[in-house]
Order: C-alpha cells, then structure tokens, then sequence
C-alpha cells in the first residue's frame, strides 16, 4: 500500500481536476461553448462548470508550495467574472498559506469528503457480479438510457424523468471517462463512471434505481471498472465518498484506504 503522502495527494488531485476539466468540456459541447471555463493557477486549476454546479471549484490549489496573494485573489476573479460563488476543494496536504487565505477572507466550509485509494497488483482479478448479473461499458448509442438510469439512481423514485441540464447529462460524452450499466435479468438497474488520467482510474458517478439496491449492483459496476482500468494499464484507482456513507463500505470491501479527507470551501460574498 502506498503511503498517503504529498506526492500521492498530487496524483489523485490532479487526476480530479482533469475529471473537472473533462467535464466542463462536454457540458460545454453539449450546451454551447459560453457556460464553461477553466484556468490553471498555482499547480491547480479553477473550473466553472455552471452556477450551482459541484464542478465549479478550484481543485489542486497549494499542492505545489506556497499560495501568492496573486495566485488567491486570481482563483477569486475567476469565478467573479461569472457572476459565482469562489469555491475550494481544500486537500489537506496542501500548503498551509491557503487555509490561511481562506480563513483571512471568511470562508466557510461547505462540505467533508473522503478520498480513497487503492494500487493495483499485478495479475490480479476481481469478483464476479451476482447471477442475473451483467456489467458492461455503455455503448454509442445507451448515451440516454445510461442518463435515466443514473438520474433515477440517484433518487428514490423511478419515475423521474432527466432533462438536459442534470449534472450527470455530460458525462457520457466525456472524452476521458467511459460510462458502465449494470443489468439485473434484463433490467438496466445501475450506472457509473470511469476516467483515466495519468494511471489513475478515478471512480464517479454511480447509483443504482430503488427497485435494485442492496441486491450487489455497486459492488459489481466497482470491481468491473477496476478490472478495466487493471486492463489498460492503470496502476492506482481513486473514488470519493461522503463520509459513513453505502458508497464508502463498497470501496472499502474491494480493499480501498482512506487516503485523505478534504473539504469544500465557499466564499459567501458573491
């Protein structure tokens, strides 16, 4: 197991902020090339996926020394310019100086976030799914029926209906992230999300419909995209979760560890 140090945190942020960047990209191709951005700035970057957007934060940020007044302050006009709140996802292995930017300008902490990690060992294999089970990655043309699925597995109903401006909408077009459905006996019953960066599968993006859950639908799409990312050549694998949650005793039972746990913070001055 590696050890959870500044040159590992530098991986998976990075690996986080290109999601970001990945993202605002196909959210900008689907909905026009003026509702995103993204910048780098000190070693990170600072991503505008939409107002009221999770993907609209500086990500990275500190994880190369010191933060600058000028470093700060440009974050800041980045996300002013359009008219949003500045938010940061603060790892805490970052450089001290930008907690004390954030604390000087009264920020508030948005919310806690547990960063897992796992190597990967050569040859090896992970469990089958349940039988009735199927997990595979989502073709061309599934782009909308991996949406429904996913959008209602985020719910408890399954009767709602997505519309273009989900959050999850981009990421089937992704450019560096592939989507995965799991049926169960013919059933579409859960989605996910896999993006590679660097030798690092990041996991993202999944959910499983009401009629389907606790049945092994998560724990099935996790080893799947594990197995795939073993397949072209990754060496690491990342997921977040919010902390106690389902999600985290999936990751854990496929031999995760508690990298890190990093915070959101937002400026309540627009």
């Amino acid at each position: 197991m590696l050890f959870a140090d500044l040159n590992l945190a530098r991986r998976l942020e990075l690996a986080d902020a290109a999601k970001h960047i990945d993202y605002a990209a196909a959210r900008a191709r689907l909905l026009g090339t003026g509702c995103c951005a993204w910048e780098q700035i000190g070693g990170g970057w600072a991503i505008f996926a939409g107002m009221d957007n999770p993907y609209s934060r500086v990500v990275g940020l500190g994880l190369d020394g010191p933060v600058s007044e000028a470093a700060f302050e440009q974050a800041e006009a980045f996300y002013r310019r359009r008219g949003a709140q500045p938010a940061f996802s603060l790892c805490p292995l970052a450089d001290p100086t930008l907690l004390e930017h954030l604390n000087h300008r009264g920020y508030q902490v948005e919310m806690f976030m547990h960063v897992w990690y796992r190597p990967f060992v050569s040859g090896e294999t992970f469990p089958a799914p349940p039988s009735g089970v199927v997990v595979r990655a989502m073709e061309p043309e599934e782009a909308d029926l991996w949406t429904l699925v996913a959008f209602r597995g985020g719910l408890d109903s399954d009767e709602a209906l997505p519309n273009a401006g989900v959050i999850i909408a981009p990421y089937p077009f992704m450019k560096q992230a592939r989507c995965w459905l799991a049926w169960r006996d013919g059933e579409p019953a859960g989605a996910a999300t896999l993006a590679i960066h660097d030798g690092v599968a990041g996991l993202f993006g999944a959910s499983t419909r009401v009629p389907h859950r606790n049945l092994g639908i998560q724990h099935a799409l996790i080893a799947a995209r594990l197995a795939a990312a073993v397949d072209v050549g990754c060496d690491l694998a990342v997921v977040d979760t919010e902390p106690g949650s389902p999600s985290q005793r999936n990751v854990e039972r496929l031999g995760f560890k508690l990298a890190y746990t990093k915070v959101t913070m937002r400026s309540e001055n627009a």
